[in-house]
């Protein structure tokens, strides 16, 4: 059985028996679109550039060892025939060396483990997290039984618009936001009649 059967297989398990135990007062559905969602907040949008920067960053630097490996092959190749067959096969285990040096680098940049997966959850994940919270506050509030996610893999094959809270979300997100943006504001107000009184 396929994970996307599985899922689907799960999902209506899951919903004949929540429409059941929740039959006397009507299952209340609601759904997100994560994408636009993040789309629409300008930390995210912060955050996507810089780690996008930085993956350019780290391909040019790529890039860059490969152009220098091709560089000492070519060379080994021209020099060939005035070398000894020791030194060709130190040259040899020079390049093979170096060629080894540039995929630990991409393992240590793009590797499950590396520095793209480690900044992307740095940078990105408390503004997920902040998504999140509010969906959940809006789920308690406005009394929802299941909240999806119309952008991951959990397949929606129909979905009325009424159901959609993404500009929900989005409106208390910015909401959130103009309300840190003045308490800042006012810090650095303080701070700087402070030290002018002083």
């Amino acid at each position: 059985m396929t994970l996307k059967k599985s899922t689907y297989l799960l999902l209506t398990l899951f919903f004949s028996l929540s429409v059941s135990s929740f039959a006397q007062r009507g299952t209340r559905v609601g759904y997100i679109d994560m994408n636009v969602i993040l789309e629409s907040v300008e930390e995210y949008g912060k955050a996507s550039q810089l780690l996008d920067k930085n993956i350019e960053k780290w391909k040019k630097e790529i890039e860059l060892k490969k152009i220098q490996l091709k560089q000492f092959e070519d060379q080994l190749n021209t020099e060939r025939i005035l070398l000894t067959p020791e030194l060709i096969k130190d040259r040899e285990m020079e390049i093979k060396d170096f060629a080894s040096e540039i995929v630990n680098l991409q393992e240590k940049r793009f590797g499950p483990q590396g520095d793209m997966i480690i900044q992307r959850s740095k940078l990105i994940q408390p503004v997920q997290d902040q998504v999140l919270t509010v969906v959940k506050q809006i789920a308690e509030e406005k009394k929802y039984d299941f909240i999806f996610d119309r952008s991951s893999s959990v397949t929606m094959l129909y979905s009325a618009k009424i159901y959609d809270i993404s500009d929900l979300v989005i409106k208390k997100i910015n909401r959130q936001q103009r309300i840190q943006n003045r308490k800042e504001a006012l810090e650095k107000l303080k701070t700087k009649t402070n030290s002018l009184n002083n």
